[in-house]
Order: C-alpha cells, then structure tokens, then sequence
C-alpha cells in the first residue's frame, strides 16, 4: 500500500509540472531576456552618440575651424592673413663716368618690375638727389655728381613705398591715374580696390638730351 502512495505523489507531481508547461511559462524567460536586449540597445545607442561622426557630416573642433578659415584665407589672399609679400628689385648698376658724372645702367629695367614710367621714376630720383640727369640713348640714365649705389638704392625703397605699394593690402598691382578735375594724383589698388592720394613730385632740372637727339 505504501509503493502505491508513493506512485501517486510522484504522478501528481508530473502532472503538476506538465500542467505549468501547458500554460507555457517559457515566455517568461523570453521577456527577461528582451529586457536584456533592451539595455544592450541603449547602452549602444549611448555609445554611438558619444563617437564622433567620420566623414564630411563630422563635428568639427574649434581650433580645427580656426585653422580650416586661416588656411582658405591665406589661399585667397596671403596679405589679409598677415604675410607681408616681399619686393626684391634688381639691384641698381652704377657706373662712374670721367670724375663728375654717374650712370645708372638698369633704370629701365627697374622700372619695369615696379610697373613705372621710366620719366616719373627718374624725376623722383634726381628731386631726391637734388642734381641733374639725362636718359642717354642706351636708356641708361647719366647724373651728374658722384653717388654710390646705396645711394640709387635708398631712394628706390623710398618711391616704392610712396608710389607702388599698397598702403592697404601691401600689394603692388597699382596704377598712378591724375584726376582733371581736381588735379590730384591717386595710387589705385587693383589687389582690394583701395585709393589713396600721392604727393606730386617736385621736379628739378631734367635733361632729356638723349630722346632729344633720337628724335631728330
């Protein structure tokens, strides 16, 4: 009798259980794990938002910016970004001619690196100088008097600064243009558009002896 008893308890314990999955209890542990699933996906979700985006459509830094706008500044135009372009001229070729005479072999090759007439160049540098001179008919101009040639250079500094750059831009593609009406003369800029007044030249005696003899 106490075999049978055991039996039963044993059957009713099976059924027990057969009876839990029946009511498919499974699903249970299927929740749990997609609440599982869930955290992993936030926690990615968390992660992807703290990477960096790659590409074009990326989060740029702003020192990254700063240096994207002084690189494309520079590209346009090296003057705004604070490079100062620099003028190299020939240097002047001076020659002595008997004890009282200089001649300034390249003046007219100078004045074609500055973009000048070689008559206004040459009244600027005799005012300078306060002499005299001629354009021979080599195109070579003949002073009379001794100067070195710091002297020529010096004086060539000073017309560039005067009449060739840009006070503005520093460039130097610049036109001298007088105006008729008010009989002004004006440095125009064709760098960045600027104007600005130039101081006429006092010109001294200017000899023109070589044209002079060309022309006849």
């Amino acid at each position: 009798m106490k075999k049978k008893k055991k039996k039963k308890v044993i059957q009713q314990l099976v059924d027990d259980t057969s009876h839990l999955y029946s009511e498919n209890l499974e699903p249970s542990f299927t929740c749990l794990k997609k609440k599982k699933k869930k955290q992993v996906d936030a926690e990615e979700d968390i992660n992807d938002h703290e990477k960096p985006l790659e590409g074009p459509d990326r989060d740029y830094k702003y020192e990254e910016l700063l240096s994207r706008v002084f690189h494309f500044l520079r590209e346009s135009n090296p003057e705004l970004a604070g490079e100062k372009r620099k003028t190299i001229l020939k240097i002047p070729e001076v020659l002595r001619e008997g004890t009282k005479k200089t001649v300034f072999v390249n003046l007219v090759d100078i004045c074609k690196m500055m973009r000048r007439q070689p008559e206004h160049v040459m009244t600027f540098l005799l005012a300078e100088l306060g002499t005299s001179g001629s354009l021979d008919g080599q195109q070579r101009l003949v002073v009379k008097g001794r100067f070195a040639p710091k002297s020529f250079q010096g004086i060539l500094r000073r017309y560039m600064n005067d009449y060739v750059i840009c006070n503005s831009c520093k460039g130097r593609d610049t036109r001298i243009e007088k105006d008729k009406e008010n009989r002004l003369t004006f440095l125009n800029c064709d760098e960045c558009g600027s104007q600005r007044s130039v101081a006429p030249i006092k010109a001294g005696f200017v000899a023109r002896v070589g044209r002079r003899k060309a022309e006849i």
